[in-house]
């Protein structure tokens, strides 16, 4: 009985060290969709923003902001991860209080006023996982989250951007040679 009762312990031991190990891998497992991003967002001729380029970087998240003076010339600002957080903020009072554009249904024109454009991009990596997948819920929220975004960057991310809506409805050959018919993919930020 002696040799029974270690064996167990053994056994829940290792099954415990085990268990401990996984929840430590997991832990350390970088979570993409919120990692820091260096943004270049440009305004368009209508005075929406979208942005243009979208990287993942390890220090801190940043923007470049390219704007229109007043004779027309294209201008560029840094713009530094507080004052994008402060900007965020200030949405995500709007989102909160049913004012802001980025739940709203998209009026057709490209992109949105600066403070919704980092919003819809960043706001897992500036707010945190549980606004940015609380706000990815919204349906408005997350077709102006990909509707803001023409980086290159972002069309790989996310399957081919517009291009992958054209398809979700069609039909395709699989390996096998049925045809299966695809439908339109479901994204999820944060971990």
């Amino acid at each position: 009985m002696k040799h029974l009762s270690t064996s167990a312990r053994s056994a829940l031991l290792g099954t415990v060290g085990i268990s401990v190990m996984a929840v430590l891998t997991g832990c350390e497992a970088p979570q993409e969709e919120a990692a820091n991003r260096y943004l270049i967002i440009e305004q368009q001729a209508n005075g929406k923003y979208v942005v243009v380029e979208e990287m993942p970087t390890d220090g801190p998240s940043r923007a470049i902001i390219r704007e229109r003076d007043e004779s027309g010339n294209m201008q560029e600002r840094f713009m530094n991860e507080a004052e994008m957080k402060s900007l965020a903020e200030q949405e995500y009072q709007k989102v909160q209080n049913g004012t802001s554009e980025v739940t709203q249904e998209s009026s057709g024109g490209a992109g949105m006023g600066l403070a919704g454009t980092i919003l819809a991009v960043a706001a897992g990596s500036l707010m945190g996982n549980m606004i940015g997948n609380a706000l990815m819920g919204n349906k408005n929220f997350a077709n102006r989250s990909n509707s803001v975004n023409k980086s290159a960057y972002h069309r790989s991310k996310s399957g081919g951007g517009s291009s992958s809506k054209a398809r979700s409805g069609s039909s395709k050959k699989s390996f096998f040679g049925g045809s299966q018919s695809r439908s339109s993919s479901s994204r999820s930020y944060g971990g």
